[in-house]
């Protein structure tokens, strides 16, 4: 029920159910009472909110600060290990879609270098991490695994732990399985510095290896960098639900502390 409403809370606190809301609120108060110079301004800040978080220097200046923090993995910088862990992420199972179909937004990537480690630490095992979605009797974690069967890694080299629903407990089962050995731990770019925070409070020893960096430093055209896309909106959400996670993250622990 706590991993429920958490979901359902942290939703509508995302940028577009929250804009969305403001504008539902003045219209209201356009519509249904006389504080029209009120509804006025409501909407009209949520117009001009919704136009700033969809443009790219606004939304990946949001973004950068939390992707950079860890550089890309380089094998020849860390030594050999024997695990890989690649975390969970958004998902589908539709047995007649091309197997790489079903991962659905960050989830690809994570899975793509995940599997560029394997290769580079021979001997090492694919650990792939996430539940079944409430609606969905296929895991994260399996529907991961099939994917990287298809691209060639061993079914004898692949670990599922496909009972965690979020971090939290993926850390956990983690720590059961490999005990303190170290590992890379591949999750999104903006993800991992919480994920690392969860990691290292189960006394485990991950090393960090970001996967779908989404913030653009590279060159673009210019009408890319003006005009405003559902793209850059969607890096400005992820921006906010880290923020979000993360301050989720301290009052969870402090409340454990308290107890």
């Amino acid at each position: 029920m706590l991993f429920i409403l958490k979901k359902t809370v942290g939703g509508l606190l995302l940028p577009l159910p929250f804009i969305l809301l403001i504008m539902a609120f003045a219209l209201v108060l356009l519509w249904m009472t006389r504080w029209q110079k009120t509804g006025k301004v409501c909407f009209s800040l949520s117009w001009l909110l919704l136009l700033l978080l969809s443009l790219q220097p606004v939304a990946d200046s949001l973004l950068r600060p939390i992707e950079s923090e860890y550089p890309t993995y380089q094998p020849q910088a860390h030594p050999p290990v024997k695990y890989v862990v690649v975390l969970g992420g958004g998902y589908t199972f539709n047995p007649d879609w091309a197997p790489s179909s079903n991962l659905i937004s960050n989830s690809l990537p994570r899975v793509a270098e995940g599997i560029r480690i394997y290769r580079a630490n021979p001997g090492a095992k694919l650990i792939f991490t996430g539940g079944a979605a409430m609606t969905n009797p296929v895991s994260s974690a399996a529907v991961a695994g099939k994917v990287a069967e298809s691209l060639g890694v061993p079914e004898s080299d692949i670990l599922l732990l496909d009972k965690p629903k979020d971090t939290h407990e993926e850390s956990q089962q983690v720590k059961m399985l490999i005990g303190q050995q170290p590992f890379v731990l591949v999750t999104s770019a903006n993800h991992l510095p919480r994920a690392m925070i969860f990691f290292h409070q189960q006394g485990s020893s991950p090393i960090p290896a970001p996967a779908n960096q989404l913030a653009i430093d590279s060159p673009l055209n210019p009408w890319e960098r003006t005009l405003p896309q559902a793209l850059y909106f969607s890096h400005s959400e992820r921006a906010w639900y880290e923020t979000l996670g993360r301050a989720w993250q301290w009052l969870s622990r402090d409340k454990a502390a308290a107890d």
